[in-house]
């Protein structure tokens, strides 16, 4: 056998094609590493609820063996769930990263915000969002929306301009084509970035369970007094608790997203684990948002009103 025919037969070498999460994963690690490259103060919003403890762990493998290049910041409405702040605390501890936490009670106390009526305090966050970013230089917020959770989020781009106000305008979207993403903003203003834009709820449990990701005892199964209420499961809490005519039961509840807790419901459920928990997401046909999220139900453009002040 000649050269050349010994050649002609030896069996190319293929590249082992990514499966979806293998995919998702390293468009995530690729915005990272291009915002670490493009801006200068970039930070991670981080809650302890299941998205943004994904970032951390996208962000963790982005630059591994080295120390993520940015910290944390949290706007606590005070109205959390103790178990979920204690996980964020822990987290941010346990791998070494900076966590400053502006806090919604503060700006009650001095008369810079004013209670609802309706007790909420999702709304309330958007001011002091934009007070942090303006006092450290913030030019890249990382935030864990993703388009499948609600209309508005699905208009996002995965690098969104903020004007120096920290307004969006959902009619200036900058194109993304072939992955090429535009960061350029002017002084003061600044830029969101939604590196699981393209992520499913599915796909992050699926992923949750792959990497062995931790998160708080309340995204599984668990037994807690609640009331309903327009149709969802909500807890008593310094938040308030059932009104004339809502019963307190003890059922058995998970929460599919974590927030404040005068507007995040619970669903009824027996899933322990992340095979239980995927099963029931896999069979759900309600976005965790639109089955759990009182605040998202205040008018048909909720949370696009709220995004165009400011608000993730």
């Amino acid at each position: 056998m000649t050269a050349l025919e010994e050649t002609a037969v030896t069996p190319a070498v293929t590249t082992p094609a990514l499966d979806a999460l293998d995919a998702l994963e390293s468009e995530a690690i690729h915005v990272f590493r291009e915002v670490a490259g493009e801006f200068d103060r970039p930070v991670i919003l981080f809650s302890g609820g299941k998205d943004s403890t994904l970032l951390v762990h996208l962000a963790i493998k982005a630059f591994a063996p080295a120390k993520v290049p940015f910290g944390l910041l949290h706007v606590d409405t005070g109205h959390n769930y103790p178990e979920v702040i204690e996980f964020r605390d822990r987290v941010a501890a346990q791998h070494g990263l900076r966590l400053d936490v502006d806090r919604v009670e503060d700006y009650l106390a001095d008369g810079r915000l004013v209670e609802r009526a309706d007790g909420t305090r999702n709304p309330l966050q958007t001011q002091p969002l934009l007070d942090a970013i303006a006092e450290h230089r913030y030019d890249a917020v990382f935030g864990g929306g993703r388009r499948d959770e609600e209309r508005a989020r699905a208009k996002e781009r995965i690098m969104s301009l903020r004007d120096a106000f920290g307004r969006w305008d959902p009619r200036k979207q900058r194109p993304e084509l072939w992955n090429l993403y535009n960061g350029r903003h002017a002084p003061g203003e600044h830029v969101r970035v939604f590196p699981i834009s393209n992520w499913t709820e599915l796909d992050v449990w699926r992923y949750i369970r792959r990497e062995g990701i931790e998160l708080p005892s309340i995204y599984y199964a668990h037994e807690r007094e609640v009331f309903q209420r327009d149709g969802m499961w909500l807890a008593e809490g310094p938040w308030g608790g059932a009104r004339d005519g809502e019963k307190l039961e003890r059922r058995s509840i998970r929460y599919r997203t974590v927030g404040d807790g005068s507007c995040t419901g619970a669903v009824e459920s027996t899933a322990t684990t992340l095979d239980e928990v995927i099963a029931e997401v896999t069979a759900s046909r309600l976005t965790e948002r639109g089955a759990t999220r009182a605040d998202d139900r205040l008018s048909e453009a909720a949370m696009e009103d709220r995004k165009k002040e400011g608000y993730f």
